[in-house]
């Protein structure tokens, strides 16, 4: 496993975005938790805590979608830099404001600024890593190995913004995510070497005006992902919220910090499992499957009686976590054109940011009436929607978008509008080269696998199977075949196979 691992970051440049992507990253589980723990300490209130936090992410939830359609259209460095700059100056601001007791209204004003400049940095690093690979087996691995790190990030950040802000100074809490907002934010975008290319200016129309551009939630697939991801957040954000009211009811408060990371941990350990291997079930069941799985799990958080079980209930529960995260987002490649890729995979991580919050505030009132278990009928509540969305949802999902460059003999009926999502899963031939390039050869039909994994490790470095196509490059620059522009892949992996035509080998 581990040699699959690395052979993606020995790619040139690989490790280094990926770490500085790590501590860029950890603000998004250390500002929203920073900021109740200090104005709740500073002011004594939870209701203002809450509401400079809800503020917060608020802003993040309307601005980021649209700093990433800019950072498709300019680039990562031209407008992040910018933008982190008047962030972490914002955040420093908040953390001067509640400390010397400023107006109520600079809380705000501060919070909702952080919020609509810090962006996206685990989009950014995606989009790195599918201009930097082309094998979609490697980039299957790399989506699955980022995933991991974002719950290591959980596991690390609430930890430690609980212990600097209890132990050290109620604003302590919010000095490490500015730190790391600085630094791994700043070596990140000077990593231009990886950096995906932009998309350009908007062409011309008739009239020689710039082409409205329209927004990537005009597709019904990404209002799919959209809904599932906010019910999936507010799983989390209830979750969360439930089990240290559990904890305080169980006189153990200290250990409800500990069964979270426990949480955490067994969603980490699963998605690295999920990353060292090629899975060529459709992408659009992989993710249905995974959503129902994680809806269960929950569920029986409210039957659990004593915070030994609830840690080893949250363990084995956690490992759906990534790997549904994993496929939701490699599905935005199928709903989004390449060249909006960061704006996609934005809009994705945003909803599930608004629904940790909702899940919190919602359990948060459930808790103050019916105690945990209250909060906990809440996760059951978002889970039961999560997989109503999902399974209502499933025809648009496995659809895609219909490209028309796509070939003759791939049509409709081709595993869903052209074989799973616009281009063969968007791939070169399901069980080949991805789930993101060129559409298969006239006549090729999706057919169901006897067998669920390959081990990526033995795959071929081209990562051709059924088909022996060139791999082409998942980034936003053209692709070589042909030039074509079809949607990039996300986790790329070959969802499922294709019956070989007469002509083809079949894959071993």
């Amino acid at each position: 496993m581990l040699g699959t691992y690395r052979d993606v970051l020995d790619r040139p440049g690989a490790l280094a975005f990926s770490g500085a992507g790590v501590i860029a990253r950890l603000p998004m589980s250390m500002v929203g938790i920073g900021i109740i723990l200090m104005i709740e300490s500073l002011h004594g209130s939870y209701r203002l805590a809450g509401a400079v936090s809800a503020a917060y992410v608020l802003a993040q939830a309307v601005c980021s979608p649209q700093l990433a359609r800019l950072v498709d259209q300019h680039g990562q460095a031209r407008v992040m830099r910018p933008a982190l700059t008047v962030s972490a100056v914002a955040l420093v601001s908040l953390v001067l404001c509640a400390t010397l007791d400023a107006p109520v209204w600079t809380l705000y004003a501060t919070a909702v600024l952080v919020g609509a400049t810090i962006g996206s940095f685990g989009a950014l690093v995606r989009a790195r890593w599918s201009h930097v690979l082309s094998d979609p087996r490697a980039l299957h691995t790399a989506y699955s190995l980022e995933s991991a790190l974002d719950e290591l990030v959980f596991v690390v950040g609430p930890i430690l913004a609980t212990t600097l802000a209890t132990a050290v100074a109620p604003a302590a809490g919010l000095v490490v995510p500015v730190v790391g907002m600085v630094l791994g934010g700043y070596w990140f975008l000077a990593q231009r070497r990886t950096e995906p290319p932009p998309s350009g200016p908007r062409p011309a129309g008739p009239d020689g005006a710039p082409v409205r551009r329209v927004s990537v939630m005009r597709s019904g697939g990404m209002v799919v992902l959209a809904v599932v991801f906010v019910a999936m957040g507010s799983i989390f954000g209830a979750t969360d919220v439930s089990t240290v009211a559990f904890a305080e009811e169980a006189g153990r408060q200290a250990l409800a910090g500990v069964v979270l990371a426990v949480f955490a941990c067994g969603s980490m350990i699963s998605g690295l499992l999920y990353g060292a291997r090629h899975w060529v079930t459709p992408l659009w069941r992989r993710f249905a499957i995974g959503m129902v799985a994680l809806a269960l799990g929950v569920s029986l958080f409210v039957l659990v009686s004593s915070m030994t079980m609830l840690g080893v209930v949250m363990f084995v529960v956690g490992f759906a976590i990534a790997p549904t995260l994993v496929n939701g987002n490699a599905l935005v490649q199928h709903f989004v054109a390449r060249e909006r890729l960061t704006e996609g995979l934005t809009w994705v991580g945003t909803s599930l940011g608004v629904g940790v919050s909702l899940g919190s505030w919602v359990a948060g009132s459930m808790i103050d009436r019916q105690g945990s278990h209250g909060g906990y009928l809440v996760v059951v509540g978002s889970a039961a929607l999560a997989v109503v969305a999902v399974l209502a949802s499933l025809r648009t999902l496995r659809a895609g978008n219909q490209d028309p460059r796509v070939p003759a003999g791939a049509g409709p009926d081709d595993e869903g509008g052209t074989s799973e999502g616009g281009t063969s899963e968007g791939g070169t031939s399901e069980g080949g080269t991805s789930e993101g390039g060129t559409a298969p050869g006239a006549g090729a039909r999706a057919a169901a696998s006897d067998e669920d994994t390959v081990d990526a490790s033995a795959a071929p470095a081209g990562g051709t199977a059924a088909h022996a196509v060139t791999p082409v490059a998942a980034d936003d620059a053209p692709r070589r075949a042909g030039g074509s522009t079809l949607p990039v892949p996300m986790d790329v992996p070959g969802s499922e196979r294709l019956t070989p035509a007469a002509d083809d080998t079949p894959a071993g």
